[in-house]
């Protein structure tokens, strides 16, 4: 057996473990009792701590070391990296952080799903204030051992070589240009006739029916996964395992059913990472931003177009048995696009959502860097909303209490949102030029081929190349946000429907 394959074996466990680790955190998001959190904390360290410390075995580095790297294939040598990349992570945080980190962490969240509800940020206070104090510490001494920043260290967990650097880059661009263009969608949207509202209510069954037949019709194996409600919408479970939920509003259909089809999106990259990579580095996703661009090609590339309401209207009216000119492809179009200065991320439009970025991720670099405390950061949300968008939140529930990710440990994550729809943007200009006729098959409900071009494009070269190398073979060039802009100024400037 080379030591080679004796990694290969090793990590091929570790990614069984972190598979049934995914499955635990549905599960706990989807299905578990609040009283079970303190329990299922325990188990969630144990298991933490278990893959830490096959991660750090002693002779890991002894096996490293022995690899010859000539007779490897150009896919092993990038999965020898990627387990590289993933020891590296793991030894240089002490397995006792690592342990304190799962147990803060798990309770964070699951005090947080109480909190969001009643709109109580004192109660949640001091669990995050833990949270953050370790995940300092994490980032302290990934930053040593990598050479990095803190806030770095984290961002390469969800962003494998990406720095603040690019994203600063990438957002200072952003910036010069998008208080203009929610300026100019808003007195364009103001110029045309407000659309019609459907009223409801919407009963959550047919709202839960009519997402999954959207579900089916991208492609999504019920039989491999399926859907069910969180607190917070997400993709969750493993590859032949997944765990979609959505949340529900009886009286907004369309707040699920798009988190549904975003969610979907998210689906479909994962079933189409190369199957004979499973538990292997290289056979995962690439990395945050990658994955944002699948869920947002959907949801925003696709989905928010007038070819895909013309295709989803007549569905949508026999889900709930109504009729009438809101129900129009034209009308669900303007009330699926329409800018407003919301509080909300996740339902936020396409123009604003950015904002909604720009603001979570200069919040999360200050933190990390010691420069904003918990106690002051339902202030620094308040000021940073009014700043960016024009609005105070009326309450926490609706501002710092509104995400997951802060609560479960997830510092590093939220810059990936705006560059995975900077991403899709710039694959929808590539699909365009060889798929002319897109609409056509969109409005006809024909996905296979879309979602082929991206299995091919995307999904099957799983880690194999950097995000910016996958890019650059889809669209010719690296990330920027020219093909981004572009989109937004046809979608929300021009008088064109798209």
């Amino acid at each position: 057996m080379t030591a080679y394959q004796t990694l290969s074996d090793r990590f091929r466990r570790i990614g069984l473990l972190n598979d049934a680790g995914a499955i635990l955190s549905w599960d706990g998001a989807a299905m578990m009792q609040p009283g079970s959190a303190a329990a299922r904390a325990e188990v969630d360290a144990a298991l933490a701590i278990t893959i830490h410390e096959r991660l750090t075995a002693p002779d890991m580095g002894e096996w490293f070391d022995r690899v010859d790297p000539k007779p490897l294939d150009a896919w092993q040598q990038a999965n020898l990296a990627g387990m590289r990349r993933l020891w590296l992570h793991a030894t240089a945080v002490p397995a006792d952080l690592v342990e304190a980190l799962s147990k803060a962490a798990s309770a964070s969240e699951h005090r947080w799903r109480i909190a969001r509800k009643e709109n109580d940020f004192k109660g949640l206070q001091p669990l995050l204030e833990e949270v953050l104090r370790l995940t300092r510490e994490v980032a302290r001494v990934k930053a040593a051992a990598f050479g990095c920043s803190p806030y770095d260290a984290l961002l390469d967990q969800y962003e494998p070589g990406g720095s603040s650097a690019r994203v600063k880059g990438l957002f200072d661009e952003l910036k010069t240009f998008l208080p203009g263009l929610i300026a100019g969608a808003l007195e364009a949207q103001a110029r045309r006739p407000a659309p019609l509202q459907p009223t409801g209510p919407f009963p959550i069954e047919a709202q839960r029916a009519l997402g999954q037949s959207m579900m089916q019709a991208l492609g999504f194996d019920f039989s491999r996964g399926r859907l069910d409600i969180s607190a917070h919408p997400f993709c969750g479970g493993t590859p032949d395992d997944q765990r979609l939920t959505t949340r529900y509003f009886e009286t907004d259909f369309a707040r699920a059913l798009m988190g549904t089809l975003h969610e979907t999106g998210h689906a479909l990259y994962e079933a189409g990472l190369p199957p004979e990579w499973r538990q292997q580095p290289v056979g995962s996703a690439r990395g945050m931003s990658l994955h944002e661009s699948q869920s947002l090609f959907v949801e925003m590339q696709i989905s928010r177009s007038l070819a895909f309401q013309r295709f989803a209207a007549p569905k949508i009216r026999a889900a709930f048995g109504v009729d009438g000119p809101e129900w129009t492809p034209e009308n669900l179009l303007a009330l699926g696009t329409r800018v407003t200065r919301g509080f909300i991320r996740v339902d936020a439009d396409e123009c604003t959502y950015p904002a909604h970025v720009l603001l979570r991720t200069e919040l999360e670099q200050a933190m990390i860097a010691g420069d904003l405390e918990i106690a002051d950061l339902p202030g620094a949300w308040d000021e940073g909303m009014r700043a960016l968008l024009g609005v105070t939140p009326p309450n926490h529930h609706d501002g710092c209490l509104q995400d997951i990710h802060w609560p479960s440990g997830a510092f590093g994550y939220f810059p990936t949102y705006t560059m995975g729809a900077m991403t899709a943007a710039q694959l929808r200009v590539s699909l365009d030029q060889v798929m002319p006729d897109l609409d056509a098959k969109v409005e006809a409900g024909d996905f296979q081929p879309i979602v082929a071009w991206l299995k091919a494009n995307v999904h099957s070269l799983a880690s194999s190349l950097s995000a910016d190398e996958i890019l650059t073979k889809a669209t010719g060039r690296p990330l920027d946000v020219t093909a981004y802009r572009r989109h937004l100024e046809r979608r929300y400037l021009s008088a064109k429907d798209a």
